[in-house]
Parts: C-alpha cells; sequence; structure tokens
C-alpha cells in the first residue's frame, strides 16, 4: 500500500511555496525601486552636464562676438 502525504504536510508545502512567491515579489519591488533611483541619480547627473554645456556654449558665443567686434574696431582704426 501506498502511502500518501499527511494533510500537514501539503499544508506545509502550501507555505512555502507562497513564502517563495512573497519573497520573489519583494525582490522585484527592490529591484525596481533601486532601478529608479539609479534612473534619477542619472537624470540630474545629464541635467547638470546640459546645464554646464548651454553655459560654455553662451560664453563662447558671447566670445566670439566680443573677437569679431574687436576685429572690426581694429579694421576700423586700420582704415
Amino acid at each position: 500500500m501506498a502511502t500518501t502525504p499527511s494533510k500537514d504536510h501539503k499544508r506545509r508545502e502550501r507555505e512555502q511555496k507562497k513564502m517563495y512567491k512573497r519573497k520573489a515579489r519583494e525582490e522585484a519591488k527592490a529591484a525596481k525601486k533601486a532601478a529608479q533611483e539609479l534612473a534619477a541619480a542619472e537624470a540630474v547627473k545629464q541635467a547638470a552636464a546640459d546645464k554646464q554645456a548651454q553655459a560654455d556654449a553662451e560664453f563662447e558665443a558671447e566670445f566670439a562676438r566680443e573677437l569679431a567686434a574687436e576685429a572690426e574696431a581694429a579694421k576700423k582704426g586700420a582704415d
């Protein structure tokens, strides 16, 4: 005669299965939260880099205008 698992054994297996699923969900949530935090940090870095690039571009444009004005003044002075 074959023995069948007891109801208690089946209950423990169900509870263990639920525990594994719960743990997997919690790990997935933690991974998702970490990914979001990393993305937010990268966005802040990118925003700072964009702001710096814009400031550099404005400085270069202003410098080019000043050089052109000086060249124009030198040209007028030479004439």
